[in-house]
């Protein structure tokens, strides 16, 4: 099985010391706040084991087989269980883009790093980027967040996300 998203503490294999209190050190190639991630502020994993913890509260995780007799669908259970690990082991913890977190095959990474960027917003190519596509059309923001980059650096960039961080936002706000 491939690993997607690198566990806290592990790949580093851009060097950058995250936990450094410049804010720019968690913007990633792409341009997006690894801060604002669901997935870095351990949203999945958090849902899963909140999940765990209300099934085991009540007992339903030991009486599966006998719930099947009401619902067909929980004879999966055991499968379903093991999507959870699955979930929690491929998205319960990321150290961000440039500590080696997120997908090791990543174009975008790929492209940046091979032009020398810091970020695509460096790019004059970013507007109709290829890789970039998919980030678009998941994450509305990234669009004036390279603009934001541009006009007014990585770092302003950076310390603007974490106050909205800080405030609670995260990325999966966005598709709400």
């Amino acid at each position: 099985m491939r690993r997607l998203w690198s566990p806290k503490g592990k790949a580093r294999e851009e060097g950058i010391d995250v936990t450094a209190a410049d804010p720019s050190n968690l913007v990633g190639y792409c341009g997006l706040y690894c801060n604002a991630c669901g997935i870095r502020q351990e949203k999945i994993k958090t849902a899963v084991n909140n999940l765990r913890d209300i099934i085991a509260h009540y007992g339903f995780d030991k009486m599966m087989s006998e719930f099947v007799q009401w619902e067909p669908s929980f004879k999966h259970y055991n499968e379903f269980d093991e999507v959870m690990d699955g979930l929690v082991q491929l998205f319960g913890d990321c150290p961000g883009c440039l500590q080696g977190g997120g997908d090791p095959n990543c174009k975008v990474r790929s492209c940046a790093k091979q032009k020398g960027y810091r970020t695509c917003a460096e790019c004059n190519e970013a507007g109709g980027c290829e890789p970039l596509a998919p980030y678009r059309k998941g994450y509305k923001g990234l669009t004036p967040a390279l603009q934001c980059i541009r006009e007014n650096g990585i770092r302003s960039y950076a310390e603007g996300m974490q106050k909205k961080v800080d405030n609670g936002y995260s990325y999966v706000d966005e598709s709400k």
